[in-house]
């Protein structure tokens, strides 16, 4: 899960980017996609320790970190770096039980967003209604851009904006995509775009790449099918000029 949101990172432009990895899981890491930086982090300073350098400037956490005490250090961590940060999967559901510890942190922070799907959504947030009035609501609550995942995600942010991107094709159902997507979402904070946009144009671009794609997508896929849909945009831009 690390290795696809970090390659998803550096296909949209990032340019760099480094996996934070447990000593006994660096070699798994290190031994595949070259392109990805694998650093050492077995604890929450070593974590902090990379954080400080200024280079990375944004990060996400949750993607194969696991359901433990170590996960939810990693997210209070990066929340207090004060860089962009991206929480997905592991890193929202481990605060099922202390959901208010999360919100403390995100509403201080700033610049967060949270790409839930449904389950990871109902785990720390107890919103009614339909998907568009939820999403608001959890943004509200949490004081982070929200990106409910579905084939009508929805994203949301706290002062009441919100979008409905319906360009995600069925393919896109497979196991990491959700990955792909948060990395996506991190390379374009990285770049220095606003939170909120990057949320949709990351929602926007992993449709396309799937679509691009065809039948047959599993989640390896999507970076690489990235470029032939950024190639698209930048030559309608040089055509338009």
């Amino acid at each position: 899960a690390a290795r696809l949101a970090a390659t998803a990172a550096r296909r949209i432009g990032a340019g760099l980017a480094t996996i934070a990895a447990p000593a006994q899981a660096f070699d798994a890491y290190a031994a595949g996609d070259p392109g990805n930086i694998v650093c050492k982090a077995d604890d929450v300073s070593a974590f902090a320790a990379l954080l400080s350098d200024e280079r990375k400037n944004a990060v996400l956490v949750g993607p194969g970190c696991g359901l433990a005490m170590r996960t939810r250090d990693l997210v209070l961590t990066a929340l207090a770096s004060g860089k962009p940060t991206v929480l997905d999967a592991d890193a929202l559901s481990v605060f099922a039980d202390d959901r208010q510890t999360l919100f403390a942190a995100t509403q201080t922070a700033g610049r967060v967003l949270m790409t839930p799907h449904e389950g990871e959504f109902s785990r720390i947030f107890n919103c009614k209604g339909d998907k568009l009035k939820r999403t608001r609501e959890a943004s509200l609550q949490s004081g982070a851009i929200v990106l409910l995942k579905g084939a009508d995600t929805v994203i949301a942010a706290p002062d009441g904006r919100a979008v409905i991107n319906e360009g995600a094709p069925a393919n896109l159902a497979t196991a990491g995509a959700g990955d792909v997507l948060a990395g996506f979402a991190t390379g374009l904070l990285a770049q220095g775009m606003d939170v909120f946009e990057a949320a949709q144009a990351a929602c926007w671009l992993h449709g396309r790449a799937a679509a691009s794609f065809g039948p047959g997508l599993i989640a390896e896929d999507l970076a690489e099918s990235l470029s032939g849909v950024l190639r698209d945009l930048q030559q309608s831009r040089d055509n338009q000029a």
